[in-house]
């Protein structure tokens, strides 16, 4: 057995998430046979092996090559998923529920779903493109339909930085969550800070940076985005 606080403790509980051999040893034995194997029978391991894996996993889910699960226990995944190459699926946390993934919901390669005891919730056909990076220190909910295109950063959380003795790595986080409408559009390389919410059918314009909420059917562009029209009809 190992010692409290050996290197073994330390990987579990940073992959696994998980105490015990067994735990570790199942974790092992499928991202040895699976997680790098290229082709077709590459996807048709991942296919089979990680739901044993998973909290939850509805039929014809795709797992790309080289796709990294984290405390892959409170990771739910519907139906007619793709998770793409090189994606990290991050359900970190002591007290967290994890990530949760609807039905058909694509995620583009070399993105990250990244919890540090948070959750996140992409509903039912979201759409998160190439090298995007969703972060929950609390909560992050992408409505159904979003689409988010490449670059994009969802930032569900924050560094306290008001004592200027210590360095900000040693002051905490602080976290209010963000949540993005139903069918609502996030350009490539929008960024949208802790705390906001972004309404239903609201677009984001391409590099925006978002601090404030955006109202439904609203197009905001800009750094900082700022509210220029309304996709609503009179």
């Amino acid at each position: 057995m190992s010692s409290p606080g050996s290197s073994r403790d330390k990987y579990s509980s940073l992959v696994v998430g998980r105490p015990g051999l067994a735990a570790l040893l199942k974790y092992e034995l499928v991202v040895t046979l699976a997680q790098a194997r290229a082709g077709a029978l590459g996807l048709v391991l991942r296919k089979r092996l990680y739901p044993l894996l998973l909290g939850s996993c509805g039929r014809n889910v795709v797992f790309g090559q080289n796709v990294v699960l984290r405390h892959p226990h409170k990771i739910h995944i519907g139906s007619n998923v793709v998770v793409d190459d090189n994606c990290l699926l991050d359900a970190k946390g002591e007290s967290n529920q994890g990530i949760s993934v609807g039905d058909g919901v694509f995620v583009g390669r070399n993105s990250i779903l990244s919890c540090k005891n948070g959750d996140i919730e992409l509903k039912d056909g979201a759409n998160i493109g190439f090298n995007c990076e969703v972060f929950s220190a609390s909560r992050v909910t992408i409505g159904a339909g979003v689409l988010m295109a490449a670059y994009g950063y969802i930032i569900g959380g924050d560094h306290d930085f008001s004592d200027p003795t210590k360095p900000v790595l040693d002051q905490g986080r602080t976290s209010s969550g963000v949540t993005i409408g139903d069918g609502a559009w996030l350009g490539a390389g929008a960024k949208v800070l802790d705390g906001v919410s972004i309404g239903d059918h609201a677009v984001v314009g391409a590099g925006a940076v978002v601090r404030d909420d955006v109202p439904a059917h609203a197009v905001a562009v800009g750094v900082p985005a700022r509210l220029v029209t309304s996709r609503t009809t009179s």
